[in-house]
């Protein structure tokens, strides 16, 4: 059957891929925890969120050094000063790390720091940023636009794909509808039709989806029964004092209830998860990461 998007496609009775970032996968095997800041503050914060996420089961850190903001007064992120703190932290925890490149000039700077670049949905469908990333190599985390079709997301990854770079995990964040009592209206059925559609592994984001704390836990546990390969969480040891989306990030006591639906889930899934054993460790990571 002929399509758009040819080398995303899913051929017909070949299984879906998993996408290697550093020591961790996602895929069809696992249930892959990407956590970490929204936005990179102080090299303090940041570490601190860091052993949040690695306390939680966390196998790839997430932090943003460049932060497209609806208003142009926001915090727009440090810039390449949040890269080199992200790579300091990436370094002390062993973690992988994804940030996102929201310039085209910037892509090369960016990859120099990351072991994954994300497009976030504000540039789903720059199409010269697209261009840009898929020319470097690396892994990329695709976010769906806010008012973007399934058959646009693919389209934007197929961009991508073109360049050479078939390494793509799609990431399902929430779309715009009328409905004001949450940020935006996380699109559950977007995870088993894109699977349907396309062999590219598929991550939800449940932090932007509800925009809420009191949402993630629900929305984790509903993205990975719905067949998500995966979640991406916002985490912060101070949420109140965040500078960027405090209102959806975790806190530290949040974490144990995260790392119980990750594991709860992937059992009934019969998917693999890395989790810290034993039960103590948790204990010590936690009292570590608020100190």
């Amino acid at each position: 059957m002929a399509t758009t998007y040819p080398l995303v496609a899913r051929q017909p009775r070949a299984p879906r891929a998993s996408v290697s970032i550093g020591d961790s996968s996602i895929g069809p095997d696992t249930t892959t925890l990407i956590a970490g800041p929204c936005a990179v503050e102080t090299p303090e914060q940041t570490l601190r969120a860091a052993r949040m996420a690695q306390a939680a089961g966390a196998t790839v850190l997430r932090g943003g050094a460049y932060k497209p903001r609806t208003s142009p007064y926001a915090f727009q992120g440090l810039g390449e000063r949040g890269l080199a703190i992200l790579t300091e932290v990436a370094a002390e925890t062993g973690l992988p790390l994804v940030t996102e490149v929201v310039d085209a000039r910037d892509a090369e700077l960016v990859a120099a720091h990351a072991d994954m670049l994300q497009i976030g949905a504000r540039n789903m469908q720059n199409f010269g940023l697209l261009t840009a990333v898929g020319k470097i190599g690396k892994p990329v985390l695709l976010k769906r636009g806010m008012s973007a079709t399934i058959e646009e997301w693919l389209l934007a990854a197929e961009y991508i794909a073109k360049q050479g770079t078939i390494d793509i995990v799609l990431c399902e964040r929430g779309i715009r509808t009328y409905e004001p009592a949450y940020r935006n209206t996380l699109d559950i059925a977007a995870v088993p039709t894109v699977q349907r559609l396309s062999q590219l592994p598929v991550l939800v984001d449940p932090s932007h989806s509800g925009g809420r704390r009191d949402l993630v836990l629900p929305l984790t546990r509903a993205a990975l029964a719905a067949g998500a390969d995966g979640v991406l969480v916002d985490v912060h040891p101070d949420p109140e004092a965040a500078l960027c989306d405090g209102p959806q990030a975790l806190r530290p006591g949040d974490l144990e209830g995260l790392q119980n639906a990750m594991r709860d889930m992937a059992f009934v899934m019969n998917r693999r998860i890395p989790v810290p054993e034993p039960e103590q460790r948790f204990r010590t990571d936690i009292e570590s990461a608020t100190h």
